[in-house]
């Protein structure tokens, strides 16, 4: 009896422990089956903001492409503004170059202008002392024929 009684209340255990099990299950089911339900709106999120960043990563590309474009413009216009600056500055310092050549040349002439009057003057100072020698001398001579001196 005792073994009859320890079967029946091993079999009462088996028994709630297979219920137990049974409700186990059923719950591993039901949380198997809210997991499919959560993955799958957690594939439709990762869907959406794949899309989304998709979209806001092309729309991105399309402004930096804008920008990169409208830059590229700017740096043509610049670059021309430049080589127009610069081809005037060419100009210029050729202009300048010219005016100072003819500066020089004149300079040049001029120091040749003053050299010729130093000379000449140099030539007319000798001149003149010896028209005041010659003056002199004659002044004295007349002084000395009026005097009887000679």
């Amino acid at each position: 009896m005792a073994l009859a009684a320890a079967d029946s209340s091993m079999e009462a255990r088996i028994a709630r422990l297979e219920s137990d099990v049974g409700h186990i299950r059923s719950d591993v089911a039901a949380i198997n089956a809210r997991m499919d339900s959560v993955e799958g709106r957690l594939d439709e999120l990762r869907r959406h903001f794949e899309s989304r960043l998709d979209e806001m990563r092309q729309h991105f590309e399309r402004r930096f492409e804008r920008v990169e474009a409208r830059l590229e413009e700017l740096r043509q216009h610049f670059e021309g503004r430049f080589e127009r600056a610069d081809g005037r500055l060419e100009e210029l310092r050729q202009h300048f170059e010219r005016r100072f050549d003819e500066l020089r040349h004149r300079y040049d002439d001029l120091r040749d202008r003053i050299e010729l009057m130093d000379r000449r003057l140099a030539s007319a100072k000798v001149w003149a002392l010896l028209l005041f020698i010659a003056q002199a001398a004659a002044v004295y001579g007349t002084l000395a024929r009026t005097m009887g001196w000679i």
